[in-house]
């Protein structure tokens, strides 16, 4: 897609020269450094040795049906993090999207909300065992933000980056898969805090360690750079139907 040429995005790239979106863009491609990752906690030490001690669920471990192999339902939704929750106001959110990009993009809350949007239902399935059912997400396919930014054809990762510190890596086969989607509400209601809001990844394909919390960058790759979990001993691409936990 060339700038112009599709008028879903006619507005956000309107006046490329001196627009608001040129300036953006600019600083876009200068500001692309990372925050640090969090510190270690209590938490993620013992998370990290059950990676080390390759630790399965017990109980059934053939799954069934709908559910992956040593899954079990939820009846609520777990609030899982590395142990900080950031607070952003959607006044102040931005999400960044570069790397491997022809248009690196730094989206306002509203450009985000102006974007084409999705009604999406879809299964979680948690690492840590627990799967939860027929949610229901609002938002932009990632599919829509891909081609917003002119992503090259030689892209065929990406790296998630959320305002924890926190990352994550996902092959573009997963990532821009049709239900694959940026979400800011659940449910028909906004995005909690305690679970990712403003907005967040949502990766149904994945262990949902892979759907990024508080996300505020998008980075494409032509080569694979593992985030947070998957340097600590989490499998690399975390398929819930194989049980790939850990690597």
């Amino acid at each position: 897609m060339t700038g112009g040429d599709d008028d879903r995005f006619k507005d956000l790239f309107a006046g490329r020269d001196g627009s608001l979106l040129g300036d953006m863009k600019a600083q876009a491609e200068k500001d692309a450094s990372l925050t640090a990752p969090p510190p270690e906690s209590k938490l993620t030490q013992t998370k990290e040795q059950w990676a080390r001690d390759k630790r399965l669920p017990t109980g059934r471990l053939d799954g069934g049906g709908r559910l992956p192999p040593g899954q079990h339902l939820a009846k609520d939704w777990p609030i899982l993090d590395l142990g900080h929750r950031p607070l952003v106001p959607t006044d102040q959110w931005e999400m960044k999207i570069l790397g491997a990009v022809d248009r690196p993009l730094t989206l306002s809350w509203a450009q985000f909300l102006a974007l084409p949007q999705v009604d999406l239902t879809t299964d979680i399935h948690c690492v840590t065992s627990w799967s939860k059912y027929d949610n229901r997400w609002g938002g932009v396919a990632v599919r829509t933000l891909a081609e917003a930014a002119g992503l090259r054809e030689n892209a065929a990762f990406a790296v998630l980056h959320s305002h924890d510190g926190y990352t994550t890596n996902l092959p573009l086969d997963h990532f821009l898969a049709d239900a694959s989607l940026i979400a800011h509400s659940w449910g028909g209601a906004p995005l909690p805090r305690d679970h990712g809001g403003p907005a967040r990844a949502v990766v149904p394909s994945l262990y949902f360690w892979k759907s990024a919390k508080w996300l505020r960058q998008i980075t494409f790759l032509a080569k694979d750079t593992p985030g947070y979990w998957e340097t600590r001993g989490y499998h690399n691409l975390g398929d819930p139907w194989k049980q790939q936990r850990y690597g």
